[in-house]
Formats: structure tokens, C-alpha cells, sequence
């Protein structure tokens, strides 16, 4: 069956209260739209956007999508819509209707849709709620055929009772939708052109209508509030948390970590809670992260462990490291087998080789660092001079003494040691002390401060 798929964009989203496109809101690090569009490709690439509210807005932040896109310049409701894209489809193509605002279709509901209307010719995708309201029902003769569909605002009272609902995904023949579609009428209480009323052509026509039941009610609900945009991430995102529990990942509460991208995780895997993972991430087999920790495009090799409250970004990590507590590695870090990242250490744009250790409270940017080297409590490297950056290299084996400014562009040479609270300005060489430190004076005629003097003023001459 040949097939092009038309994705429903262009609705504003009252309900939302905001002027963000009702498709651009996100839901797991993607927008709505994206979750449609990643589901469709996996049927076909025939794929047709409809937009239309925020035009300018949608097509800057979707440029990405491989999708023939198609402006309706007058939101007149879904069946007008639809009929904006129909020039493009041929007459011997099926179509399939999916709308932007239901990021969790499942593709084998839609596969079964695809299935049944290859012989009845006309489908739709239902499901049954407890709560139908705000949506259209089925309607059924006595044989439990398809004869219609009724809206919210156009249903009676008994309609109203009715439980199964539509999801908005439908399918038919091209060439019949050309005939049907010009054809609607507004006279409804939105004073739209409903694409649901085509169900009803079909009937009269003596179309079969098939429905098709979803996988789950969660699959096919719309957003229209962000009351309904929360829900449906909670829902996403548990059944990310499971997905990742049946390939050997522990959790030790799934109902505390949110994934905002594509994961590539091995056995074993431990993650505490609160941990927020986006982007690309992969993580290799038994490593452990811990609680409260942010990971964006992150490469993670086996056996590693992210210490509680660290922040990861664009970054690769091979294996047996350990990073943390309250560490931050930014973009272009790059940590080699075994290196210790402590508590309070910022990492950027830094490579790190195997077996060093930069534990305490320092900052390490725009370096080369070695094999073996290990940087003390409270060092810098001075990469910045206000206009340009410039690098620093720390040869393998080097000692870099607590307190000390390291200022680029510099070299420190293999087994060199900097002594405690040295400014280091020139290249320092291999297996020599070098340290930078002012005389220490002791000021024999100082007194400490009385209470008179602390408001008159202070004795001390380092405070003027």
C-alpha cells in the first residue's frame, strides 16, 4: 500500500495560555511535534506538516524534520486542514491522518489501523474513557458499525454517555478524501469544517468504517492544557523508567528520573534518584550515578561512578572513573581511564589522562593534562586573559601544589613540582620545585584590634 501521512500542526492551544505553538511544547526533552514526526518516519516518509498558528516559529525550530511542509493560512478546523495538503498526494496513495498534539501514539496501533483499512478502505483509531469529556464520541448502529462521529459541543445528552471516544487519527483513500472533503459543512457549534464527518460520508456510501481499539488509552490523548502536558510526562516517563528496568538497569526510584533524549545503557547500570538524563547519554556497564545528578550528551564507560549532585555536559568519561560529589565537568571534557574528579572541581574543555586525580576544589580549563598528575586543593589555571583563551599542558607525573594559579598559555614539565601557592607565569621544567611566593614578614609592631579601635578605625596595616 502506497501511503503519505499528514501530521495536524496548526492549532494555537487556547488552553495552554501562552504564544508558544501548542506543538513546540516539550514533553521528554522533545517537542510534541517531534514525537509524532519520530513515530511516523517509522511507517513512511511520504510525511505532510500542516501548520499554521506561529508559522515562522515552527518552521525555524523544525527545520530538522524531513517533511513537505504546508501552510493553512485560515484555521478552519481539521478537515480544512487536511484538504491543504491533498494536491500533493496521489490519487492512488492512502492516507493517514495523525494529529501534532499526541506524542505518545503507538506504533502498533497505528500499524493495526494500517492493516485493517488495506481491505475496509476507511479506519479510525478509538479508545474508551471513564471521563469522554471535551471529546468526540462513536457512534455505532446495532451491528456495532461505524456511522459517525459527534463532537463535544455538538453531542446530545444521551451522545454525551457514550464512552468510546475518537482519537483524531484516521485513514482513507486519497481519492476519496478529494471527493468528501470539499464537500463539508460548518454548521456546527465551532463553525469548522470537521474531518470527522467524513466517517459519516463513508456510511452513507456504504464504506465499511472500521475502528480500531488503542493499545492503551494514554496513547492517543491529546494536550490541551498543561495540566494534561504534565500528566502525559509522568506517563512517558515511567514507561522510560521500565523500558530501562528490562534491560538490566537498576532504579532505585523510577519515579524519580526524567529522560530527555536517547539512552544507550548497558547491564547493571545503578541510578539514585532525581537524576535527569538528555540528549545523547551513554553509560557503560556497572557504573553508578548518583542522586540529583545532571547529564547531558554524555559518554560514560563501564565501571564508573557519578558521586551525588554533579553535573555533566558534552563530555566523555572512560572507565573506572570517579567524578564528585558537586563536581562540574562542562563541554569538551574529555576524562581517560581512572581519573579522580573530587567535590567542588570544574573540568572544561580539558583532557585528562589515565591514573590523575584533580580532587579538591579546583579549576582545571583549556588544559592538557597527563598520565599520574595530581592537581591539590584549590588550583586554577588562568585561561582566560580577558579577550583570548589559552591553553595549559601538565606532563605526566607532575605535582601541582595546593593554592596554586597555573597562568596561559604554560607548560609543566613531566615529574615537575609546583609548590603550594605559587603564581606559576613561565614554563616550569621537568623534575625541578619550582614555586613563586613573596618573602613572609612578620609586622612586629602590630595589635590586635581592642572594641574602641574596630569603630574608630583599624590598627591593622593589610586593611588600610
Amino acid at each position: 500500500m502506497k501511503l503519505s501521512i499528514i501530521i495536524l500542526a496548526a492549532g494555537k492551544g487556547k488552553r495552554m495560555r501562552t504564544e508558544l505553538p501548542k506543538v513546540l511544547h516539550q514533553l521528554g526533552g522533545k517537542t510534541l511535534l517531534e514525537h509524532v514526526y519520530d513515530t511516523a518516519k517509522k511507517l513512511d516518509e511520504n510525511i505532510y506538516v500542516v501548520y499554521g498558528f506561529g508559522a515562522e516559529e515552527v518552521l525555524e525550530k523544525n527545520q530538522h524534520l524531513a517533511v513537505t511542509w504546508v501552510k493553512q493560512d485560515s484555521l478552519q478546523g481539521t478537515g480544512h486542514a487536511v484538504l491543504q495538503a491533498l494536491p500533493q498526494i496521489p490519487d492512488d496513495h492512502h492516507v493517514l491522518v495523525l494529529v501534532g498534539d499526541s506524542p505518545l501514539v503507538s506504533l502498533t496501533t497505528l500499524r493495526r489501523l494500517l492493516d485493517v483499512s488495506k481491505t475496509q478502505g476507511v479506519g479510525l483509531v478509538t479508545t474508551r474513557l471513564d471521563d469522554p469529556t471535551g471529546f468526540g464520541r462513536i457512534l455505532h448502529d446495532q451491528t456495532e458499525k461505524v456511522l459517525g462521529i459527534v463532537e463535544e459541543r455538538d453531542a446530545t445528552a444521551a451522545q454525551k454517555r457514550i464512552k468510546e471516544i475518537n482519537s483524531g487519527i484516521i485513514t482513507a483513500p486519497a481519492k476519496e478524501l478529494k471527493r468528501w472533503l470539499p464537500k463539508l459543512k460548518n454548521t456546527n457549534a465551532q463553525g469548522e469544517y470537521y474531518l470527522t464527518d467524513i466517517i459519516e460520508y463513508a456510511a452513507k456510501k456504504g464504506i465499511t468504517v472500521k475502528s480500531v481499539m488503542a493499545d492503551s488509552s494514554n496513547d492517543v490523548l491529546g494536550i490541551n492544557d498543561r495540566i494534561q502536558l504534565a500528566k502525559l510526562e509522568r506517563i512517558y516517563q515511567r514507561r522510560q523508567a521500565e523500558q530501562l528496568m528490562l534491560r538490566g538497569v537498576s532504579l532505585l526510584d523510577p519515579e524519580r528520573l526524567d529522560v530527555r533524549g536517547e539512552l544507550d545503557v548497558e547491564r547493571d547500570v545503578v541510578i539514585d534518584v532525581n537524576v535527569i538524563l538528555e540528549g545523547q547519554i551513554r553509560i557503560g556497564y556497572n557504573s553508578k550515578i548518583g542522586p540529583n545528578c545532571y547529564l547531558k550528551n554524555v559518554s560514560i564507560g563501564n565501571n564508573v561512578e557519578i558521586l551525588a549532585n554533579t553535573i555533566l555536559e558534552d563530555a566523555v568519561i572512560e572507565d573506572y572513573c570517579k567524578v564528585g560529589p558537586f563536581a562540574r565537568i562542562r563541554p569538551g571534557t574529555h576524562l581517560k581511564e581512572n581519573v579522580k574528579i573530587g567535590n567542588f572541581v570544574e573540568i572544561k574543555k580539558t583532557q585528562i589522562d589515565c591514573n590523575s586525580k584533580v580532587n579538591h576544589l579546583s579549576y582545571m580549563g583549556d588544559a592538557i593534562i597527563g598520565k599520574d598528575v595530581n592537581v591539590g586543593a584549590g588550583c586554577i589555571t588562568c585561561n582566560y586573559d580577558g579577550v583570548n583563551k589559552h591553553k595549559t599542558i601538565i606532563k605526566d607525573g607532575a605535582f601541582i601544589g595546593s593554592n596554586s594559579q597555573l597562568i596561559a598559555p604554560i607548560e609543566i614539565g613531566e615529574g615537575a613540582y609546583i609548590g603550594s601557592g605559587s603564581t606559576i607565569s613561565k614554563n616550569a621544567p621537568a623534575n625541578q620545585l619550582t614555586l613563586s611566593r613573596a618573602k613572609q614578614t612578620t609586622i612586629k609592631a602590630w595589635k590586635k584590634p581592642t572594641e574602641t579601635q574596630s569603630k574608630t578605625g583599624s590598627s591593622d596595616p593589610a586593611r588600610g
